[in-house]
């Protein structure tokens, strides 16, 4: 039975409930993102409004709530996760182009009456999105209200926030100090002409200070806000999540420790501060007031409004951002070593599972537990670092599809399985996705993943100049696909941390505009992960993650290339060779001599079989 069936009445209720705090409000339509006060990808479970009011677990999505309405803005990886979820809920799914639409703003301006009132929660909704929503609804004389959580009085049993405690992340993992990284921070902030920075996203804090904590599903981060100056650093955060020992720490490298209750207060007192650098900087004697440095895209409203008006604002990406998405010398090589423990879980897990395969009942909860048991093994693993996608034939046509024990796919017959997964290890994070013939493939599916091996080759073998946009590499893996007529609705590749958020900027490979900051520079790890979905049938991704290396300047500029860092073998038993160019077929097999090379040292007897059976030439 359909659980979230079950529960819809449960999720109707609430929506009766949501209407009638509307009502008392005076409001018209309420707008709920999937946001928390930090703009996290996942949310600590306080957060989690938008999966509570709506019955949709999807991590992306969007709500609207009027008197009449009830919708979920979703994008194509969604579509058929939320149709499921949301059948009997009152309900509607708006599908949406991408998961960077502003279709849900337009529908606001079109359907809310002039002179009514739409209302948001401020600290959780991004600036950049309500300065959208302002410019909207005020061209149709429509109102917004920013200052109220309807939640606080319709979700009576609401969590508290997180109380896990944080803890250092040391050598030698950790590379470059705490001190090194908020020195670094600093001149950046002086560059900008600001005395102070704010920064809200979780993973610059943990970045910056080398934290790491586990508020947040599969990323090593935890909840708080900092504020740091030219000598000093505050970190706001709930009592009893860091020991006296760790806060001591701290204190010698210039950082105190605060309530996270007193972040909005401490944003409003900067009006009456003035830096000590302010007394000894010429560039900073002549201004009268605090100088804050702030990414738009990485703040809230709240956050921004609470900064009084006579401080001087100046808007810019956080330093944070560069400075993690360019790995160094040293975290690069802990990557490696990383993806020869990560390389040899999967070494492990395949051996067992054709092993065990039509002699246990296997489905796709079991790989789930059993993958991990298998990274769990190997030194210095931590978590996953996202829920494991194991999709058996139709299941894999759903890019975020996450089996439950209620309607898993018992892995037998004949089909695909397609099993996207990855782990937080203390030298780095991982995510990678295979696709393995159960049974008989068939010529279909063949075709379908020969043209996905392909678009990973075309970009793996890229060299491209150095601060060429991002986005503008997308093409070449498409372009295999595209040539037999077909395609993919997500991005190539998202950046990823060093032990860190497993999707990182400010580099993307995909369709989106290719602004400034997506520029490619030395260090940065991406994954390269085309694919190509059947609706009802299978579905097929194969992902690597790769680093930015040099690769010559020959008089044109300093040019870059990949170096392809995931270790596992590429099932060679779904290839149509018919279709693979020569140099494709070597790539192939040079790729499948380093696989082995690296993994046989670290794995078990039984999996050496498996591993050198499956790394054989074409």
């Amino acid at each position: 039975m359909d659980t979230h069936i079950s529960n819809n009445p449960v999720i109707r209720a609430r929506l009766v409930d949501l209407r009638a705090a509307m009502q008392r409000a005076s409001i018209a339509a309420v707008l709920i993102p999937s946001s928390d006060p930090h703009l996290s990808e996942y949310l600590p479970e306080r957060w989690m409004g938008r999966e509570w009011i709506s019955g949709f677990t999807g991590s992306m999505g969007t709500v609207i709530v009027t008197p009449e309405h009830a919708l979920l803005f979703a994008d194509s990886r969604y579509w058929l996760q939320a149709e499921t979820e949301i059948v009997g809920s009152g309900f509607t799914l708006f599908r949406i182009r991408s998961g960077a639409s502003q279709e849900h703003i337009e529908w606001l301006a079109q359907h809310v009456e002039r002179g009514h009132i739409v209302a948001i929660d401020g600290a959780v909704m991004g600036l950049a999105v309500v300065r959208a929503l302002e410019i909207a609804l005020s061209a149709k004389g429509v109102m917004l209200r920013t200052d109220i959580d309807l939640f606080n009085d319709i979700w009576p049993t609401r969590p508290s926030l997180p109380t896990a405690v944080v803890y250092e992340h040391v050598a030698p993992h950790a590379d470059l100090s705490r001190a090194q990284k908020l020195a670094a921070t600093r001149d950046a902030m002086k560059l900008a002409g600001a005395n102070w920075h704010v920064l809200s996203t979780l993973d610059d804090i943990a970045y910056v200070l080398n934290l790491r904590g586990s508020d947040v599903s599969f990323n090593p981060v935890f909840v708080a806000h900092a504020l740091i100056g030219v000598d000093t650093a505050t970190l706001f955060v709930m009592p009893g999540k860091f020991s006296d020992a760790l806060i001591a720490t701290l204190a010698k490298d210039g950082v105190d420790v605060k309530h996270y209750d007193h972040f909005y207060a401490a944003l409003a007192s900067l009006a009456d501060l003035k830096s000590l650098a302010t007394q000894s900087d010429a560039n900073l004697a002549a201004t009268p007031d605090a100088v804050v440095l702030l990414d738009p895209r990485r703040v809230t409203y709240r956050t921004r409004q609470t900064i009084a008006d006579r401080v001087v604002v100046v808007e810019a990406i956080n330093p944070t951002t560069f400075a993690k998405s360019r790995k160094t010398a040293v975290e690069a090589d802990h990557v490696r070593h990383t993806m020869e423990l990560d390389g040899a879980a999967m070494a492990e897990f395949y051996a067992w599972f054709e092993q065990a395969l039509g002699k246990v009942p296997i489905t796709e909860v079991t790989i789930d537990e059993r993958i991990t048991a298998a990274r769990a093994k190997h030194a210095n693993f931590v978590s996953r670092s996202f829920a494991t996608i194991a999709g058996f034939n139709a299941n894999g046509a759903l890019n975020h599809y996450r089996a439950k024990p209620e309607t898993a796919a018992t892995i037998e017959g004949n089909g695909i399985l397609l099993l996207d997964s990855g782990g937080q290890y203390l030298g780095g994070t991982t995510d990678i996705t295979r696709v393995w013939p159960i049974g008989v493939a068939t010529d279909a599916q063949k075709r379908d993943y020969t043209l996905v091996l392909k678009g990973v080759i075309s970009l793996s073998t890229a060299h491209f100049p150095r601060g060429v946009k991002s986005p503008y590499l997308d093409a070449l893996a498409r372009a295999p696909i595209w040539a037999a007529g077909f395609d993919y609705g997500h991005g190539t590749g998202h950046g990823v941390g060093y032990f860190m958020n497993v999707h990182e900027g400010p580099q993307s490979i995909s369709q989106s505009m290719p602004d400034p900051h997506t520029a490619m520079e030395p260090g940065m790890i991406t994954s390269i992960e085309p694919g190509l979905y059947r609706d009802g049938q299978w579905g097929v991704r194969i992902e690597n993650l790769a680093l930015n290396v040099p690769a010559g300047n020959e008089g044109f500029g300093e040019f870059l290339k990949f170096e392809t860092l995931t270790l596992c073998p590429i099932d060679t038993r779904l290839i149509n060779v018919a279709l693979l160019r020569d140099d494709e077929i070597v790539w192939l097999n040079a790729y499948h001599v380093e696989v082995a090379r690296r993994l046989l040292p670290h794995v078990t007897v039984d999996a050496k079989a498996w591993l050198i059976a499956r790394t054989q030439p074409i």
